[in-house]
């Protein structure tokens, strides 16, 4: 029985009001019964002459009401057991299914007291014995039907209709068969009040009923595990089978259920034994979903922080922010699996592991202290944006899982890359299975990602530009999701500040934040030691190597490691340079730029840190040492790349590359990056035509006025 939407379950309508006849309408009385007065009533009778009416509290008003026609003034939809037609009056079958006798069958919750004398039941021959057969009609429940009903005899297993005649006071059952030629089945559901998987705790030992979502299936050694979720919260359900053998094989992920269960405590976590379990369908789906919906809607909302620093731009990206808040609150609340994908450089991985340290113990909260492991990957890109190799790894893993444990598939959040043109092909991919995406990012944006995004926070879309880096972006974020972890990660936008040289005002400030536990020297080191190591990981996310450098476990292994990493990282840079700068050509542009071009394929070491990238920005650190107060531009290319580095240059790489393309269509160029600081790929038959290209478009920038005393 359901409802009745109109009224609510009353069954009659307020159409209006009409003055109250006990009072006419002033909602006073003067004379009251004695026996029934309240002290309140008294005191004001006494007071002022008279009391409130009773009949209308003092309203003065009493409303018309009216039968409401959609449920026929029944308060309730009363629709037939069988077939579900929608029935007058308050009965349980139609004139056409009470034709025929009515058997019923048990959930498997049921137990004697939900069996009626007199009914007919479907049950299953479970022995036999000289006085008579055993008759289960479940699991828990057993009856006997004696010789004197049997006309014949039934075999083991036989599924047999009987009729109860009796229970016993010791709890046995007498039954007798019936045979039937027509007849209607009717499923009886135990009846017990609906339970909220919050207030388990309180309830072990009992047998109760919840109302969810299918969050993830896991198949044990033993028992199958369902995750099921409800408004309130999660809870782990265990149903066997046979040992290692898949339990309700039809219940599946993102399925509403029915659990009727024993709650029970496993390793001082509540657990619900699953005596029954149904999927919902229709109405009853769509109302626990919408429930489960608009709870966690509540519960994702992002905290209100206030920055850590003053910043315009970050003050009109909030609300760009609290989205993505919202969003990763939101798939941790739903035990939806996130994988973090950063760019491998100190910016990137600053950013993304304080995203992973809010998350992780907001994930251990919701669902458990190892469910981090199922529900959490943090995964560094060696590209500055979201390559195909990063996308096929990200899928693989995501459908294996969905196919091994029934894991949703997950929210992809994407920082220090994600903004630009070259991460469209890969986010095309996870589209068509159904990746939703997340991008915190200061690279210079193309208006073409948001199609493919449901969050984007960059601060080019506030009038910003890379100086305010994904570091301090992602800390910000953090402190909205999870604010308790704002003292082991106020560092971080400090470290991504030197780790990417920002001249940002929002970089000062970030930096003098901290500066009493962490000097700029120390900073810079920390920098170092993330981008050093980064290049040994390879893919891997190296996340005790990578704590250990941010200062996230002991004090005095993190400076040791620091140090050493350091001190490491400096003698390959010195080793390299010492092979590089010889040989670096300079040549100064009719407008003041100095350029300089560095072969770095034949120029350089290969396959060992730092890697082309890294030794042209450190080649372009020490000429802008050399050429002090005048524009800088480094160059440092290979058979099919190049890469830029620029100081008081205007310049526009992606404008660039983008002019290339046009202008050498058989040139194979791509490439972005920041307006001032990018790379570029092409193919390799085609370098000397792209590079003197690439060279007159430089000549053709403008240039900034350099502080004769400022180097980068």
């Amino acid at each position: 029985m359901i409802l009745c939407e109109k009224c609510q379950g009353l069954g009659y309508l307020v159409v209006g009001d009409m003055p109250c006849p006990n009072c006419g309408g002033s909602g006073k009385t003067e004379s009251i019964s004695l026996g029934e007065a309240s002290d309140k009533d008294m005191k004001a009778l006494i007071e002022s002459g008279s009391a409130k009416c009773s009949v209308c509290q003092g309203s003065g008003k009493m409303p018309v009401k009216e039968s409401c026609q959609a449920c026929v003034g029944l308060g309730r939809e009363y629709l037939c057991l069988v077939c579900k037609t929608k029935l007058n009056d308050k009965r349980e079958l139609c004139e056409r299914c009470s034709k025929k006798p009515l058997v019923h069958v048990l959930d498997p919750a049921c137990d004697v007291r939900d069996i009626v004398v007199g009914e007919i039941y479907q049950g299953k021959v479970s022995g036999l014995a000289n006085f008579g057969a055993f008759v289960d009609l479940t699991e828990s429940v057993r009856g006997l039907a004696h010789n004197k009903y049997l006309k014949t005899r039934p075999e083991s297993g036989d599924t047999i209709f009987v009729t109860v005649r009796n229970i016993l006071p010791n709890g046995n059952i007498e039954l007798e068969p019936a045979e039937l030629k027509e007849y209607n089945i009717v499923e009886v559901e135990k009846d017990l009040p609906l339970s909220k998987a919050a207030d388990l705790q309180s309830q072990v030992g009992k047998t109760i009923m919840i109302k969810g979502e299918v969050i993830q299936v896991k198949q044990t050694g033993g028992p199958t595990i369902f995750t099921v979720a409800d408004d309130s919260g999660l809870v782990f359900c265990a149903a066997f089978e046979r040992a290692g053998v898949r339990a309700y094989a039809d219940i599946d992920s993102e399925m509403m259920v029915r659990v009727l269960g024993e709650v029970t405590l496993r390793n001082n976590q509540v657990q619900i034994e699953i005596k029954s379990m149904k999927r919902l369908w229709g109405g009853d789906a769509s109302t626990v979903k919408d429930l489960i919906e608009q709870a966690i809607d509540r519960r994702a909302e992002p905290f209100e922080t206030e920055f850590l620093v003053k910043s315009d731009i970050m003050i009109r990206l909030r609300p760009a922010m609290k989205a993505v808040a919202k969003e990763i609150r939101r798939a941790v609340f739903k035990s939806r699996p996130i994988v973090v994908r950063h760019h491998a450089d100190a910016d990137g991985i600053t950013a993304a592991v304080a995203i992973e340290m809010a998350i992780l113990p907001l994930i251990a909260e919701v669902s458990g202290p190892d469910a981090e492991y199922h529900n959490y990957r943090r995964a560094p890109s060696k590209a500055p944006f979201y390559e195909l190799e990063d996308v096929t790894k990200d899928l693989t893993y995501a459908l294996e899982d969905q196919t091994r444990h029934g894991q949703k598939m997950p929210l992809i959040v994407l920082m220090d890359n994600g903004s630009t043109e070259e991460d469209v092909p890969a986010m095309r991919q996870a589209q068509v299975y159904g990746l939703e995406m997340l991008v915190v990012d200061h690279h210079h944006p193309h208006k073409i990602v948001d199609q493919y995004l449901i969050a984007h926070v960059n601060p080019a879309h506030a009038g910003g530009d890379f100086g305010l880096t994904t570091g301090m972006l992602a800390t910000e974020i953090a402190r909205m999701i999870y604010p308790e972890v704002e003292n082991k990660i106020r560092h971080f936008p400090a470290v991504s500040a030197v780790g990417d040289r920002s001249e940002a005002p929002e970089a000062e400030s970030y930096i003098k934040l901290v500066e009493d536990k962490y000097r700029r020297e120390d900073l810079k080191k920390v920098a170092l030691a993330l981008d050093y190591e980064a290049f040994w990981q390879r893919f891997n996310d190296g996340r005790g190597l990578i704590n250990d450098i941010l200062c996230l476990g002991r004090l005095d292994r993190h400076q040791k490691i620091v140090e050493l990493l350091c001190e490491q990282a400096n003698a390959a840079i010195d080793e390299q340079l010492r092979a590089s700068m010889g040989n670096v050509k300079s040549t100064t542009l009719p407008n003041g730029i100095v350029m300089n071009v560095l072969d770095v394929e034949n120029f350089a070491h290969k396959f060992t840190f730092p890697p082309p990238g890294k030794t042209s920005g450190e080649v372009h650190d020490r000429l802008c040492q050399k050429y002090v107060g005048k524009p800088v531009v480094t160059i440092g290319y290979g058979p099919d790349f190049a890469v830029l580095r620029s100081r008081a240059v205007k310049m526009n790489i992606p404008l660039m590359v983008k002019e290339l393309m046009e202008e050498i269509p058989n040139g194979g160029v791509s490439g972005g990056g920041h307006l001032v600081v990018g790379s570029i790929k092409f193919v390799g038959g085609m370098r000397k035509d792209v590079l003197a290209k690439l060279a007159e478009k430089i000549a053709a920038c403008g240039v900034d006025a350099v502080p004769a005393a400022k180097s980068s």
